[in-house]
């Protein structure tokens, strides 16, 4: 097994994982003692073990499986046609129902190998050649010929379709069933159909080979290399697994290898398709691959999966854990799957599978923190898990036995307290043991949203600066996942502000296309065209202010400019075809300050862009209830108060500056599939809940300021804040009880506000208590320095980041903030 260690070098240096795959070439008998204990861990990992299996937690993922066997060979046997296996799911047109026939192959050779599985089934020997046969027919008329193939969706030929294959050949591999030549006739077409590959391999260059795709890939090219065994068969092996593990890298965008934005950023931010913030949905699709990957290679040789345990330890800690909260995975970073039936709650329980997994391989300290967190999300999700869904029986056995350790306490790996800045990818998240605040901004780096295949219908608002306020102790699929989507006005979600204008999806826009077709253009607009992407399925903002500061990893800033996105700006500028659907944006200047107890949204140069002429509104909040909910809202003089009393949750909303917003709680009812082609057409009935301020057309831009209070009591507080400054250029806000002051500023030249002066674009949060506690960011990404001076008697550096510089001032201390290449990274110095 020769492995190119250069490659390693190159790529893997700055994640500390050289040592994962042996450097030196193996013996033919390790190959092949290795290949054989891959594919019994691979058996083991979907199948189970007859130890495993009988046990009493085992028992209701075996009968789901058994269920879903039985079921499939009904329909099997229900068929009628030649254009068909499985009974009301015709070939030859559709790439979906040929990748569903596949699957439904794979789940009746899973129970012919999974113990405790009946008899009848378990073993079967018939049951199994009835597999092979139908792969057989598949491979004859519906798959093996490449001029017929590979029509649809890329990802169904080359991941999906082979996913499911290949885990069918391994379950049938050492069966009487099993057949070299069948097994090789698939490997090849496999191979082919890797056309956006090199040589029916990956290309590392691809747009199509990255992040959580990649890892599909070549998890599938593994388990190839075992099927094929001997020489040939290791050596794909360790190519794949060297493939593999550039997804380990940690993506610097300084420095792009292969050119590729998909992975992990050292701030913890995942982006998978270039610009979309995806850690819940590809993030779990690429956790859960290379857990479930170091488990089929245990023991095998092949790795030393030990090296790669702390770097997916970190990616949950700081990826994955502070986006989740009580059981549920929050929705700025699902991409289109937003608009899915499906809940966070089952977002998270891939999640949890995975760290299950991976305190298994994990030793010590690692180990008993990933277990303790486990048992957290167990004790505070509000939908009990159920391990039935989990992909492993041996993962619910280890589960099972965390649960019952008595010697582990649950334990969050947030703090109480956290907050967090993903800049990478746009999304800042605020915690606190009552709630968590979730924002979704975009720029010239990150998409403002992402639609795509029929997939979230109406999303256009959803990166400009849409929050979710999630509340302790509520049942999430009552306040938000698709029936949120469904109910809440795409216009109207909380915390944006929007044009009065109707929109139309895709379909609607195109004569019910799903993408809009154009290949003579030339721009070249086809389904998984470059152009489709830019402009259609996931376009980014036109602007680059977008970020914010942490001060301790407690309090945070952010700022956001609205801007137009790269479609209206290329169709404005004659570049896009006449008929491209295209909608221009509103204009606002808008900062965050996240407090203990307060969330401060500061607004200016809010309204229409120039020569727009229409009305705007901002949504302050929008909430759903249950039809059946007792709602509440009152308040008077610059308050409202929302309360759902059934659900035992509430907040607050105080007028700072502006405009009084206008509260309004209507029963809404739209069917799931306004959002989602696919979607059943399920009517959902919600009271929905929306405070907004309305602007009207040709008015000139307004500025106003309100505070969140989560979980607030109906009486109208106290004023907790002082309002600073309020306009495009500087945004500031001081909290006496925190002695904090925030700002954000947006202009170049020097900005000034109480005890705070600062040079250009910058995000910067000051504490002043018996020492003074400065952090720095730069929002553009583009600064190489920013100077900030405090007023006041000069101070000295305690400690903090090299990166800043103290010195003396006239009239005060001044630091110079090191940024170039700092990517919106918070810089922290403590004075004294």
């Amino acid at each position: 097994m020769e492995i190119t260690r250069r490659r390693l070098l190159g790529v893997l240096a700055a994640s500390g994982v050289l040592a994962a795959v042996p450097a030196g070439p193996a013996s033919a008998d390790e190959t092949a003692d290795g290949v054989a204990r891959l594919l019994a861990n691979t058996i083991g990992v979907f199948a189970g073990t007859e130890e495993a299996n009988s046990r009493t937690e085992t028992a209701a993922k075996v009968a789901a499986v058994e269920r879903t066997a039985r079921a499939n060979l009904a329909s099997w046997d229900a068929a009628n046609g030649e254009d068909e296996l499985f009974a009301g799911v015709p070939l030859g047109t559709s790439d979906p129902n040929l990748s569903t026939t596949y699957q439904r192959l794979y789940e009746i050779a899973l129970a012919t190998r999974t113990p405790a599985v009946s008899g009848d089934l378990y073993g079967s020997s018939a049951v199994q050649r009835r597999v092979v046969d139908g792969l057989s027919w598949l491979h004859t008329h519906f798959y093996g010929d490449q001029s017929q193939g590979y029509y649809g969706n890329w990802f169904t030929w080359e991941i999906g379709i082979s996913q499911y294959v290949t885990r069918t050949l391994v379950l049938l591999a050492g069966t009487d069933s099993a057949s070299a030549a069948l097994t090789g006739a698939y490997v090849d077409s496999m191979d082919a159909y890797l056309r956006n590959g090199k040589d029916g391999d990956v290309d590392l260059d691809s747009r199509f080979h990255t992040g959580a795709n990649l890892a599909d890939i070549t998890t599938n090219r593994i388990l190839q290399g075992a099927l094929v065994g001997g020489g040939v068969g290791g050596a794909r092996i360790t190519k794949a697994l060297t493939d593999q593990l550039t997804v380990f890298a940690t993506i610097d965008p300084y420095a792009l290898r292969h050119g590729v934005t998909d992975g992990h950023y050292a701030d913890g931010s995942f982006i998978q398709h270039a610009s979309v913030a995806y850690t819940g949905s590809y993030g779990k699709g690429l956790l859960s691959r290379v857990v479930q990957t170091l488990k089929i290679l245990d023991g095998t040789g092949f790795a030393n999966g030990a090296e790669l345990v702390p770097v997916i330890d970190g990616w949950v800690r700081n990826g994955f854990a502070p986006l989740i909260f009580e059981g549920w995975m929050m929705e700025a970073v699902k991409g289109r799957s937003v608009s899915r039936t499906g809940t966070g709650y089952a977002d998270v329980a891939t999640v949890v599978e995975a760290v299950v997994d991976l305190a298994s391989l994990a030793t010590g300290d690692r180990a008993t923190a990933l277990a303790g967190y486990v048992k957290h999300v167990r004790a505070t999700s509000r939908a009990a898990l159920d391990p039935a869904t989990f992909v492993s029986p041996l993962s619910v056995v280890r589960y099972t036995a965390i649960l019952a350790d008595t010697s582990v306490p649950a334990a969050d790996l947030n703090p109480p307290a956290r907050s967090v800045a993903f800049n990478a990818m746009d999304r800042t998240v605020h915690r606190r043991p009552g709630y968590a605040f979730a924002l979704s901004r975009s720029s010239r780096r990150i998409s403002k949203y992402e639609y795509m295949s029929g997939e979230n219908l109406l999303p256009w608002f959803q990166g400009d600066g849409a929050h979710h306020l999630y509340l302790s102790g509520q049942d999430q699929t009552q306040a938000f996942g698709v029936d949120y989507f469904t109910t809440v006005s795409p216009y109207g979600l909380a915390g944006v502000t929007a044009p009065v204008e109707l929109r139309r999806s895709v379909p609607e826009s195109y004569d019910g296309d799903l993408f809009y077709d154009n290949p003579s253009h030339p721009l070249n607009f086809t389904a998984s065209s470059e152009s489709q992407n830019k402009y259609v399925y996931f376009p980014t903002a036109t602007q680059a202010y977008s970020g914010g500061a942490v001060l301790d990893g407690v309090y945070g800033a952010a700022g956001w400019v609205a801007s137009d996105d790269v479609p209206w700006r290329d169709k404005r500028a004659g570049i896009l075809p006449d008929d491209f659907v295209a909608y221009r944006a509103a204009r606002a200047t808008r900062s965050w300050f996240l407090f203990d107890d307060e969330i401060v949204v500061v607004s200016a140069g809010v309204g229409d862009a120039p020569g727009g002429g229409r009305a705007v509104t901002t949504t302050v909040d929008a909430r759903i209830a249950a039809a059946g909910d007792r709602v509440a809202v009152t308040g008077g003089d610059g308050w409202t108060h929302w309360a759902n009393t059934t659900q035992n949750v509430s907040v607050g909303y105080l007028r700072l500056a502006g405009p009084a917003p206008k509260p309004r709680l209507a029963t809404v009812t739209r069917s799931r599939r306004t959002v989602r082609t696919t979607n059943p057409d399920t009517p959902v009935t919600k009271q929905v809940f929306s405070l907004t301020l309305e602007h009207p057309a040709d008015a000139r831009p307004t500025s106003f300021a309100y505070a969140l209070l989560p979980n607030a009591p109906a009486r109208r507080p106290h004023t907790p804040v002082r309002l600073l400054s309020n306009t495009p250029h500087l945004q500031a806000v001081h909290h006496p009880a925190l002695a904090l002051t925030t700002a954000n500023t947006f202009t170049p030249g020097t900005h000034r506000t109480a005890g705070l002066t600062v040079q250009g674009p910058a995000s910067v949060l000051v504490r002043r208590e018996k020492t003074v506690t400065v952090a720095v960011a730069d929002p553009t990404t583009t600064r190489d320095t920013i100077t900030v001076l405090l007023p006041g008697r000069p101070l000295r550096k305690i400690s903090g980041d090299e990166a800043i510089h103290v010195s003396r001032a006239p009239g005060g201390t001044r630091l110079d903030v090191n940024t170039r290449h700092a990517y919106g990274r918070s810089f922290t110095v403590t004075l004294r």
